[in-house]
């Protein structure tokens, strides 16, 4: 691409002086050397942009191959052949001795330790659970298997007492709402993100989730209001909008099993508590994982599973689990300590 405008200039260049050249040498006379020169400098703009055009098709042919790797790549995750159909789902999950470790390329686990080993815990229907403990613990790689962005490498995990490999994926990932850490929107408008979320379970209207969520405020800043378009990957919001966003639209999912992957971290003291009154509604009835970074976000939860190394260490409520865990009581009062 950067030799293409030297390359032409010097051929363009060497044209013309070969012209006149040619035209000393043969007593051409200047009346008819200057029509060719004006020829070969016309030409000069054309020729680069056709230039132009090779490097972009150049560069469109690289991204399609690299878009055929990705369209043509084998899928780990698949339905199964005879899906069991589930008419509703209440939530009751099991953990039967789940592991799991990431792998490489060559299909061999990136390290000797697993993300997680012999994991067992069972989580009523509409129970509120928080998932604690240190970076690499293994809590988000628990909480996505339950929407089988991975499958446990050993033993089983059960919503309503059917393994979830039993379950077609349409089915399975409408019964789970996920709100991850670092949510992701589509350049599209406000309502078409938020109604992305719908599945059978929906019974709420774009503007009522907004509300929930306490997103109606900045929505109606907007010039088109919930028609506005956010821009790639939402880059016309703040954090703390982006989150309350990626909440709307699990609001508006309504499904009976809810991950909130730290869902309040880019929110300010007072916007976080309003999501977390509305995230009490949310969760209501629902069977939900609350993997918490910032402790104040497990008050919501009955229950407390403490994860390390890939291991359920402790579990009970917070004044148990504070007792009897070390690991979780260095956690709480570092972060209590560090708060203002």
């Amino acid at each position: 691409s950067n030799l293409l405008t030297p390359i032409i200039e010097i051929i363009t260049a060497s044209g013309i002086a070969w012209a006149i050249f040619q035209a000393s040498r043969t007593s051409i006379h200047l009346d008819a050397v200057i029509p060719v020169i004006m020829a070969l400098y016309l030409s000069y703009e054309p020729i680069k942009k056709l230039g132009g055009i090779q490097n972009q098709y150049k560069q469109a042919l690289a991204s399609l191959q690299r878009l055929d790797e990705i369209l043509d790549a084998e899928e780990s995750i698949r339905d199964p052949e005879h899906p069991v159909e589930c008419s509703k789902i209440k939530g009751e999950l099991r953990f039967e001795n789940v592991s799991f470790s990431y792998e490489n390329g060559d299909g061999e686990s990136e390290d000797n330790s697993p993300a997680l080993h012999q994991v067992s815990l069972k989580i009523p229907a509409g129970e509120v659970v928080a998932l604690v403990g240190p970076s690499g613990a293994g809590k988000t790689t628990l909480a996505g298997m339950l929407s089988r962005f991975h499958d446990p490498t050993e033993g089983s995990i059960l919503l309503d007492g059917v393994d979830l490999r039993s379950l077609a994926l349409k089915d399975l990932r409408n019964a789970v709402a996920l709100v991850p850490q670092k949510p992701f929107l589509f350049d599209a408008t406000v309502r078409e993100n938020i109604e992305m979320g719908k599945s059978p379970y929906t019974d709420s209207t774009v503007e009522e989730v907004a509300k929930a969520s306490h997103s109606t405020a900045f929505i109606e800043d907007f010039p088109d209001r919930f028609d506005e378009r956010l821009g790639e990957n939402g880059n016309r919001l703040s954090g703390g909008q982006l989150q309350r966003l990626a909440l709307a639209r699990a609001f508006f999912k309504n499904s009976p099993v809810l991950v909130l992957d730290e869902a309040t971290s880019a929110l300010d003291s007072e916007n976080e508590e309003k999501i977390h009154e509305a995230m009490a509604e949310l969760s209501k009835g629902k069977t939900t994982l609350l993997i918490a970074h910032r402790f104040s976000s497990i008050r919501l939860a009955t229950r407390i599973i403490v994860l390390d190394q890939g291991k359920v260490v402790a579990e009970g409520t917070h004044d148990e689990v504070y007792a009897k865990c070390e690991l979780y009581r260095n956690l709480y009062d570092r972060q209590r300590e560090a708060s203002p």
